[in-house]
């Protein structure tokens, strides 16, 4: 008999057998992990951002090492809708056979729905992650996610052009996140994704200058990670949907950490740049760790803190 900890959770309707998956932006299209393992194993896997046209992105350099973390200044470079439907989910799906999440990105909420609408009854995808969150682009991006108003009409507009479950991807650069995670539920959300990058800044001393080419650059990594916690916490404790525990996550007991503190499920990021192994790694180690703990379903720790 098999008494294994039960790893499944339920996100918005859709069973994953266990909480893992890659976060946007630090997986591409699974093309460049499929030789190191079986993405199969994956909970779901989330796409990089994709905007309505495409985009070359930030000027470089814009990665940079730092301590306990990295920062990146990307600035959503990706090839666009079209692009995006007619060739990268085709290649992810001869490779993958599990649940997609889309990551969308717009600078208006009339883009965010023409968005949803033209992924919206695409095989494999589950729900839509929409990014109002991220910290390197001039238009929209963290603007919107800080404004409780335009967060929820933004909502309100994929809501509107969609049949999947929308997931909002917040950003950590605010004074409340739970009035943001409210907003985004008020206008239809079925579940909330945090944290994204902090907007932070370093310098190259001989330079005399910032080390990425964009003054401003979002930190990742287990710098992060206790406040990333934190701020789980808050939104699980103001929402009645699931959130998705994103920040600082690469080993088992991470993922643990974010699920008592509320997460349903969980998404590593820069771990995945640092060891390809990461994913299956932490898949692996987890219900080791939950027998040790004597956990017996994910369910049972949900929020405990």
């Amino acid at each position: 008999m098999d008494m294994r900890p039960d790893m499944k959770v339920d996100l918005a309707g859709t069973e994953l057998h266990n909480p893992v998956m890659p976060a946007s932006g630090t997986f591409g299209y699974g093309q460049e992990y499929k030789d190191y393992f079986d993405l199969s194993i994956l909970g779901a896997l989330v796409t990089k951002s994709v905007t309505w046209e495409p985009r070359y992105g930030n000027p470089l350099p814009r990665i940079a090492e730092c301590s306990q973390g990295m920062m990146n200044s990307i600035g959503l470079q990706n090839p666009g809708i079209e692009h995006y439907l007619e060739e990268d989910l085709p290649m992810l799906r001869e490779i993958y056979y599990g649940p997609v999440i889309s990551n969308i990105s717009g600078s208006s909420p009339e883009e965010y729905g023409r968005l949803a609408r033209a992924i919206d009854g695409q095989e494999q995808v589950v729900a839509l992650e929409v990014n109002i969150s991220c910290p390197n682009v001039k238009d929209g991006g963290a603007a919107f996610g800080a404004d409780p108003e335009i967060s929820r009409r933004i909502t309100e507009e994929v809501k509107k052009n969609t049949s999947l479950p929308v997931f909002m991807k917040l950003t950590p650069n605010v004074t409340d996140i739970a009035s943001i995670a409210r907003a985004c539920e008020e206008g239809g959300a079925d579940g909330i994704s945090l944290i994204n990058n902090f907007k932070a800044l370093k310098i190259d001393l001989k330079a005399r200058k910032p080390v990425t080419a964009m003054k401003y650059a979002g930190l990742s990594g287990p710098a992060i990670k206790p406040i990333a916690l934190r701020m789980v916490n808050e939104a699980f404790h103001a929402v009645d949907i699931p959130v998705i525990g994103i920040g600082g996550i690469s080993n088992a007991d991470d993922v643990l950490e974010m699920i008592m503190a509320g997460a349903t499920a969980v998404q590593v990021g820069s771990a995945n740049l640092v060891d390809p192994w990461t994913c299956p790694d932490i898949i692996k180690e987890l219900p080791k760790r939950m027998e040790e703990l004597g956990i017996e379903s994910l369910d049972e720790i949900r929020g405990v803190i």
